[in-house]
């Protein structure tokens, strides 16, 4: 399934657009830091990967972004505990257990 990652500042989400479809992760940026706040996969779309993969493309953008993470969404947290190499992105003092 083919997807790209685009960052769309005024509704304050990244997004893929897949068949029709926008699942996203809804965020927040203040300073230095992005707090991802939301994650949502129309039910179309459900259990095919497309949030794992929407996850894994928004982390990387942050690291190029330098942005420290703030995972406030239960999704964004589980998919961080189950790929440990993000932790780093994590802002520190913040457990992801």
């Amino acid at each position: 399934m083919e997807h790209s990652l685009f960052d769309n500042q005024e509704k304050k989400q990244y997004e893929f657009h897949v068949d029709g479809f926008v699942p996203r992760v809804e965020y927040i940026k203040a300073q230095d830091k992005i707090y991802l706040t939301h994650t949502e996969v129309p039910a179309e779309l459900e259990g095919k990967g497309i949030g794992s993969a929407l996850i894994k493309e928004v982390l990387e953008a942050i690291k190029q972004k330098d942005l420290t993470l703030v995972p406030m969404c239960p999704f964004v947290a589980m998919y961080i505990k189950q790929n440990p190499q993000w932790k780093s992105l994590v802002l520190k003092g913040i457990n992801i257990a």
